[in-house]
């Protein structure tokens, strides 16, 4: 007679990999403090590249810093494909509130010196952080969800443009970001070169490659796979949240280097002295650390935000768009300062490095750094000493150049 077998017991799963619990102080040293995300709701059309038209839209934003009388100290941070107006401080006064994402970068004698400029971010149209994006209701009222139109960096662009407007900013001494940061900076410079005057270019490249276009597609390929994306419709149900957590690993990946994947986690077992000879669960601490990513990228981002942000990337060619680089570059006005890093694989220095070319045939002001760093992409978010020392340097020059040595903001 058959018997039941006692079920063997189920095996540990090694522990997940988690971030170390730092306790900040409330308010850190060169920290601009406790800040407050604003709404700006323009009820007029935004006209966009690929023919479609927004009725109306909301920009998120946050500053930092004071506007001096001549409003001639506004830097412009344009955030990359994951970020939000929310660059530096804290929304509240919890110690543990995880500031801003470029707070070491921003605040009282930090590179963007907040005693000096007027530092001001926005969350892109098309994302999911109080600006018009999928997610936000449509004029019938129910989320646009696939029916949001694709945009590009250049409508990115036209809707800061907006802003500023609003803001009653005419001129910017700088406009600066990394990655798809840096290609709303190009852009700014060409499409107004009589509102820029510097261009921080970091990490960034002037047109997507194969390469570049592949990654995000495998990324957008995850999250169509997943049973809940349901045609971009599923605000009324389950989120794709898996084919998102998995489209932001194989991102993640791209970002980081095979050296800072080594010296941070090299073939370490996640809580075990030995393999475990089972298919399920991570069990190398890279493992772990990307479903951390994965699971953390979800509680905070929109799929649909992410297919529109992401093709928004790939369709970017400001060559293309103007009959060559040099002849987009020669529109604009601006001196531009151009970084990549060595082990970026994701926006190689190549493409830097065309644009410094370019900007030189041109007959425009362009000066070129190239900095060791073994962080990967995110070399322009973590080596914040040598950009310090790099671009701050740089500010402080074209602060300088242009006549405004000694001016302080009230």
């Amino acid at each position: 007679m058959y018997q039941l077998q006692t079920p063997s017991p189920t095996p540990t799963p090694a522990p997940r990999w988690e971030p170390a619990v730092i306790r900040r102080p409330l308010v850190r040293p060169g920290s601009v403090g406790r800040v407050q995300r604003q709404l700006a709701h323009f009820d007029v059309p935004l006209r966009l590249r690929g023919g479609q038209t927004l009725p109306a839209f909301t920009l998120a934003y946050e500053t930092y810093g004071t506007l001096n009388a001549d409003r001639s100290n506004a830097i412009l941070i344009c955030h990359a494909l994951s970020g939000d107006a929310h660059a530096a401080g804290t929304h509240t006064d919890d110690p543990d509130e995880k500031p801003g994402w470029w707070d070491e970068a921003i605040g009282p004698g930090k590179l963007f010196d907040t005693d000096r400029y007027f530092v001001l971010c926005s969350n892109v149209i098309g994302g999911c952080q109080g600006s018009t994006g999928p997610s936000s209701l449509a004029p019938d009222g129910r989320p646009y969800g696939a029916r949001f139109p694709l945009v590009t960096i250049a409508d990115m662009v036209e809707a800061q443009r907006h802003l500023l407007d609003r803001l009653g900013i005419t001129r910017l001494f700088a406009v600066t970001g990394g990655s798809m940061g840096a290609m709303q900076a190009l852009q700014w410079a060409v499409a107004y070169p009589q509102r820029v005057e510097t261009v921080l270019f970091l990490a960034g490249t002037h047109r997507s490659t194969a390469q570049q276009i592949a990654f995000n597609e495998t990324g957008r390929q995850a999250i169509y796979a997943d049973p809940h994306w349901k045609d971009g419709d599923y605000y009324d149900g389950p989120r794709p949240e898996a084919g998102l957590a998995l489209a932001r690993m194989m991102a993640h990946i791209t970002y980081m280097s095979e050296t800072s994947m080594e010296q941070k986690f090299g073939r370490r077992l996640q809580g075990g002295a030995a393999l475990s000879h089972r298919l399920n669960g991570p069990e190398f601490a890279i493992e772990s650390y990307l479903a951390y990513q994965g699971e953390k990228f979800v509680r905070r981002f929109d799929a649909n935000s992410y297919l529109v942000i992401t093709k928004a990337i790939d369709y970017f060619d400001i060559g293309a768009d103007y009959g060559s680089l040099r002849a987009a570059v020669e529109r604009a006005r601006a001196d531009f300062l151009v970084v990549t890093f060595s082990s970026d694989w994701l926006y190689p220095a190549w493409q830097g490095q065309e644009l410094v070319r370019a900007c030189q045939e041109a007959g425009r002001g362009v000066e070129y750094q190239h900095i060791e760093a073994p962080f990967g992409h995110d070399s322009f978010l973590v080596e914040v000493e040598q950009m310090t020392d790099v671009v701050g340097g740089y500010l402080d020059r074209r602060w300088r150049a242009l006549g405004r040595d000694g001016q302080r903001t009230p």
